[in-house]
């Protein structure tokens, strides 16, 4: 397909989604004045669901900076909030978030960050964050199992299976690490192929640079495996940003004056939606995502608000990093032009 057309249904699928919120929003018979609602909603608790998006955004681009810095590479702490947004953009604009870490590869590429430094800089992070979220569903899922099971009832299943396809993502990327001679191969054989119906012009110089980023990859792996302090920094970093993303139905839920049910509970919840639609195959995970809100928040938010909440919760969680993402693209390609790229302290 060609990629002029894959960014137009792209971004007519975020429209689609827009669209869909908005309207599942404001077509409820029952609320006479949506507007009014919203501006209703409590203040403080609206700038505590923006310290949960800075929250999830900070650690991610702190774990991604740690990571680096640690490696001898004198990249801004700004540099790496930069990379991070890139690449937030990009997961969101892209079926199953498929650019989001090519492009924040790229990002950093621009910084003077080698790309297999910075390819190992973004997988560290998705394993870590992969790790986290599925440590702590699980956790919060069996303390509170019996709440779980009487919330989400028959639909518990989908919770089960998006558990298991975001915890095996974990073993398969280390899978990818550590074979690094079937993944060349593999690599090799796909240059060839792109040979043959004409993808690629330049065999020898697509192999060679496959098997530089290969080689950079294990070296930078095997040096993060010997320093298992380097891991319990990544993976504390994952937890914050998760608890930072799922938490913010909590304020949310303040936020609309609603009460009732724990925090705890809302927490959980949010932990089982996200695992629960991350693999759609579709931009954000649009429709699984609203429509996973609706039914596994249905009862613990009123019928009549559940649409605004649904509103407010994926605006902060989606639209947002489109927004500010998109500032961030634009100012990535400006900084190509004008920073002194950031090189490596060998001593």
């Amino acid at each position: 397909m060609n990629i002029s057309v894959k960014k137009w249904l792209s971004a007519l699928l975020i429209i689609a989604s827009i669209v869909l919120v908005i309207w599942i929003a404001f077509s409820n018979s029952e609320l006479e004045n949506a507007w009014a609602a919203l501006s209703h909603l409590d203040p403080l608790w609206m700038a505590g669901i923006l310290g949960c998006w800075f929250i999830y955004m900070g650690f991610e681009a702190i774990g991604t900076w740690i990571y680096l810095r640690s490696e001898r590479f004198s990249i801004s702490f700004g540099r790496s909030v930069i990379s991070t947004l890139v690449g937030f953009y990009y997961s969101n604009i892209t079926p199953s978030a498929a650019g989001g870490q090519p492009m924040q590869v790229n990002s950093l590429r621009r910084a003077g960050i080698p790309v297999g430094y910075g390819t190992m800089a973004a997988t560290i992070r998705l394993i870590s964050n992969q790790f986290m979220i599925s440590v702590i569903s699980l956790v919060l899922w069996r303390m509170n199992r019996e709440f779980v099971s009487a919330q989400l009832g028959d639909s518990v299943w989908l919770a089960r299976i998006g558990w298991v396809i975001n915890f095996m993502v974990v073993p398969l990327v280390l899978m990818a690490a550590f074979q690094r001679n079937l993944i060349q191969k593999l690599a090799i054989w796909l240059i060839h192929f792109g040979k043959k119906i004409h993808i690629v012009r330049n065999e020898e110089p697509a192999v060679a640079s496959v098997t530089n980023v290969l080689d950079t990859y294990h070296v930078a792996l095997k040096e993060l495996i010997s320093k298992p302090s380097r891991i319990i920094v990544q993976l504390f970093c994952s937890s914050c940003s998760a608890l930072g993303l799922m938490g913010s139905i909590y304020f949310v839920y303040h936020a609309f004056g609603f009460s009732g049910t724990p925090w705890y509970h809302l927490l959980t919840i949010s932990f089982l939606l996200y695992v629960s639609a991350c693999y759609t195959p579709l931009p954000g995970a649009s429709g699984a995502q609203e429509g996973g809100f609706l039914l596994y928040y249905k009862g613990l938010i009123p019928d009549d608000r559940i649409g605004l909440a649904l509103l407010v919760w994926r605006f902060f969680t989606y639209y947002l990093f489109i927004l500010v993402g998109l500032v961030n693209v634009i100012l990535d390609r400006f900084l190509k032009k004008h920073e002194v790229k950031g090189g490596r302290d060998d001593g």
